[in-house]
């Protein structure tokens, strides 16, 4: 991990890596380990910020290690909401109350054809 920069944490610029490294925290190992309260206290980032930048440093260390290893990485919150999305374009859309007449216009379902299907 040697050949790795704080620069490669999202969210993390040169400035931002140099006040880390005045502060001791000079790789990701160190930014992964330490607390949000922590890093908050450092100059230019608040709670978010440290939040967000803490998560990054764990990904890019989990991303490394699976790499090394040869293993999928585990799968986040995000990439779960990426396959979900993908699935519902991917999947025929829903009639929306709307149906075809013979000519290719759509008309409107009539509210008794919403009722009847409520019974069923």
């Amino acid at each position: 991990m040697s050949n790795r920069t704080l620069t490669d944490i999202s969210g993390i610029g040169p400035s931002a890596a140099k006040v880390l490294e005045d502060h001791g925290i000079s790789d990701i190992e160190k930014v992964a380990a330490t607390s949000i309260e922590d890093l908050a206290q450092v100059p230019g980032f608040g709670p978010i910020r440290a939040a967000a930048v803490k998560a990054a440093a764990q990904d890019l260390l989990l991303t490394a290690k699976a790499s090394v290893v040869g293993a999928k990485p585990e799968s986040t919150k995000s990439n779960k909401r990426k396959k979900k999305k993908k699935k519902k374009k991917d999947g025929k859309k829903k009639d929306r109350g709307k149906k075809k007449k013979k000519d290719g216009k759509k008309k409107r379902k009539k509210k008794s054809d919403k009722k009847k299907r409520r019974r069923k």
